[in-house]
């Protein structure tokens, strides 16, 4: 199976969203401190001094994840995914995240599941310090179907100027370290969806190959790790940092390189979960599609120097973390080039 055969075409999407860059550029107004591309915006506030902390913002959704809490009734865990992406998306950045606010779209309103869905938001707010300001509650009965809905979510915080990660400070030479992921995440459901629908398989049912329920499995939360990073970022041990999410390793890590670098994960470094081995046996997907699509057990993805290699990983050691080698960072042939890839 593939991606596109479940009605999703990464490449298609990247191509449109590629010709619309000249058009998103040409909104910037002189505060803005962050391109087209970046996991999150950056913006000075007007009048605010020169010491004063840049905003960071950045939206998302939590995907067809949505369908599968649905119909097991567990929408309220899936709700908190949707901070916890975002807060990942600004903490890239160097950002920590400072308010949150929440979009529920639905055909008819069904109290239960706005409820489970507010607590689920509010329950990671607490989790990572992030104030739930507000939102949006909207009924649509000709846009959604009944039992619809959708969630989407913004997410706010602050950065001092000299602290943003943007990849800068990224050599050849540096070390690609990794964190695990919990699951899926919130990419590839509507893959993983097919796949098990082709298989006739319920929810409920025991994913093949491995010890949980289908549900259990694809229900695993999304990480946030903004606990694991925050003392990393604040002593200036990272260089780069890569969130895994749509468009898998490769297509995410590429996102934060610098002209003429290259970026090599090693496949043989790390093993994939159950999960994942299970879908693709399950769905007959190739490993490079596999590759394309989900996160295969990497979360998060850190860009060391060799000067701070050792001080960060004792950090994430001490906080409970198991960080794992993925690779390094070499010099480009082409010098305006960037390249990410697994070998």
């Amino acid at each position: 199976m593939r991606y596109d055969q479940a009605g999703v075409d990464i490449a298609r999407a990247d191509r449109t969203l590629g010709s619309l860059k000249d058009t998103i550029r040409s909104t910037f107004t002189p505060h803005v401190r962050s391109d087209v591309g970046h996991f999150a915006g950056l913006v000075a506030v007007p009048g605010a001094g020169p010491d004063a902390p840049l905003l960071a913002a950045s939206t998302d959704g939590v995907g067809t994840k949505l369908l599968v809490a649905r119909d097991t009734g567990r929408v309220r865990e899936a709700a908190g995914d949707l901070v916890r992406h975002c807060v990942n998306d600004i903490l890239v950045m160097g950002a920590f995240p400072l308010f949150f606010l929440d979009y529920f779209a639905t055909g008819a309103l069904e109290p239960r599941v706005l409820v489970d869905c507010v607590e689920g938001i509010a329950q990671a707010c607490r989790e990572d310090g992030v104030a739930l300001l507000g939102g949006e509650t909207a009924e649509m009965p000709d846009l959604y179907a009944a039992g619809d809905f959708d969630l989407a979510g913004t997410v706010v915080g602050t950065v001092p100027e000299a602290r943003v990660i943007d990849g800068s400070r990224i050599r050849p030479g540096d070390a690609l370290w990794a964190l695990p992921s919990a699951g899926l995440h919130t990419n590839g459901y509507s893959l993983a969806r097919r796949i098990v629908a082709h298989a006739g398989l319920q929810w409920s049912d025991r994913l093949p190959g491995t010890s949980r329920t289908i549900a259990d499995a694809l229900l695993a939360p999304h990480r946030s790790y903004l606990g694991a990073l925050k003392p990393l970022i604040e002593q200036g041990l990272v260089a780069g940092l890569a969130h895994v999410t749509g468009g898998g390793i490769a297509g995410n890590l590429v996102r934060v390189l610098p002209k003429g670098t290259r970026a090599v994960v090693e496949r043989a470094r790390f093993e994939w979960p159950e999960t994942f081995r299970a879908l693709a046996r399950l769905g007959d997907v190739d490993a490079a599609e596999m590759e394309k699509v989900f996160n295969l057990g990497v979360g998060m993805i850190l860009v060391l120097a060799p000067a701070h290699e050792a001080g960060a990983l004792a950090l994430l050691r001490g906080a409970g973390e198991t960080p794992f080698p993925l690779g390094r960072i070499e010099a480009h042939a082409d010098p305006a080039a960037r390249e990410a890839l697994l070998t």
